[in-house]
């Protein structure tokens, strides 16, 4: 389908590669998957940073009600990011809870109408993938701390390991496993980000939150270029594909 120009309705005709050489040399086809990077960043890195720095904190100290918070860190994966999107519209709005703090505390001047701004609108969303992820990333990596001996920790501890270097010897050889699932997990939402965009912001302002799962919906469903839009999809998967081949690949390498 991807090698037609077909709207639908009329019959296919054979276009070739022409699809995608107008896919690869179309400005805003590079603009959507920079936005794609920038959902990769807050999305799939920033959650496992946060998720390993946590692990690390909890795995030198015994809390108490762990499964607890297991379970709150885990809740806002499990709601569907169409109701987060409008959950978290409500909260960027311009009279939302967000502006009037701001407002209360540095005046009503510093409020910000994020999601229609050029610069914070995809920062903003970015904010909202991070804390969709962030509770599985970290839920995934203290499984993994359950089922380190805790003979490494005291082990390392007596050869006058620190936090840093028992962190990098014991905890993160020990969530190797959960670490590169997490990493794909949260890589394949990043590239397939779509409801985001569409509910808070509809790819704007401009195009400065528009996925490529966001173009080619627009491409197959308002514009009737479904072979663009096939095309689209076969560089997101390509894309997706590349991705979780080279996280596979540098986390199969054996120490």
């Amino acid at each position: 389908m991807s090698f037609t120009d077909w709207d639908g309705l009329l019959p296919e005709v054979w276009v070739g590669i022409s699809n995608y050489t107008q896919l690869l040399s179309d400005p805003q086809t590079g603009a959507a998957f920079a936005v794609s990077i920038a959902f990769i960043a807050f999305g799939c890195l920033l959650p496992v940073a946060a998720a390993l720095v946590l692990a690390g904190l909890i795995a030198r100290t015994r809390i108490r009600g762990l499964s607890f918070f297991r379970f709150v860190f885990f809740l806002p994966y499990t709601i569907a990011l169409a109701v987060v999107a409008i959950a978290w519209r409500w909260l960027y709005a311009t009279d939302g809870t967000i502006n009037t703090v701001i407002g209360a505390v540095f005046g009503p001047g510093a409020k910000k109408a994020f999601l229609g701004d050029f610069t914070w609108a995809l920062p903003s969303l970015g904010v909202v993938a991070f804390w969709a992820t962030f509770g599985f990333v970290t839920v995934m990596l203290l499984s993994g701390i359950q089922h380190i001996p805790k003979e490494l920790y005291e082990a390392a501890r007596m050869d006058g390991a620190g936090p840093v270097r028992e962190f990098f010897a014991v905890t993160l050889p020990g969530v190797k496993n959960e670490l590169r699932v997490s990493l794909v997990m949260t890589f394949i939402m990043a590239m397939r980000t779509f409801d985001l965009p569409l509910m808070m912001t509809q790819g704007g302002p401009g195009y400065t939150t528009t996925t490529p799962s966001l173009m080619m919906y627009r491409d197959v469903f308002i514009n009737g270029l479904i072979g663009r839009g096939a095309a689209l999809a076969m560089l997101i998967t390509i894309v997706t594909f590349a991705g979780v081949a080279i996280i596979n690949g540098i986390l199969s390498r054996k120490d």
